[in-house]
């Protein structure tokens, strides 16, 4: 194997360890957002979204990039949520083609019992993944990614 090879070889081995991370932290919060708020993780991901828009409401097509999901995918969970009476849309006042969508109070309200039981999990798994050899320099890496900080 020549040196190209072994480039190509480390990152499909990090790629690897990184969905082997994703789905174990992705199993967990399925398992305690179901039975703790009755919401899937990409339920909560949608309602994290539109709550970060601070009373604002989100294009579908924004939605959709927020949620990773295609157009369908987004509008079918859109119109289950918005049955559940967690959000709700509204057309657009200048482009009547563009809809919106927006948390209701009980959605806000949902999202609010659901974040700390996200967080919680979420902590949890990577604590418990820090401990695994083959998990540990994914999770070290995680911890060392900074947001940018908005200044006014």
């Amino acid at each position: 194997m020549g040196i190209a090879d072994d480039a190509v070889e480390v990152r499909a081995q990090g790629w690897r360890t990184l969905a082997a991370l994703h789905g174990l932290i992705e199993a967990e919060l399925e398992r305690s957002l179901a039975a703790s708020a009755d919401l899937s993780v990409v339920e909560y991901t949608v309602l994290d979204a539109l709550n970060r828009q601070d009373g604002w409401h989100m294009r579908m097509q924004q939605l959709a990039r927020a949620a990773a999901l295609s157009p369908s995918a987004t509008t079918r969970l859109v119109n289950r949520l918005e049955d559940r009476a967690l959000l709700t849309r509204v057309l657009c006042a200048d482009d009547r083609r563009g809809i919106y969508t927006e948390l209701t109070a009980a959605g806000r309200a949902l999202y609010q019992r659901a974040r700390p039981i996200h967080d919680e999990t979420l902590e949890r798994v990577l604590a418990e993944a820090a401990g695994q050899p083959e998990l540990a320099p994914v999770v070290a890496a995680l911890h060392g990614v900074a947001l940018p900080v908005a200044t006014g």
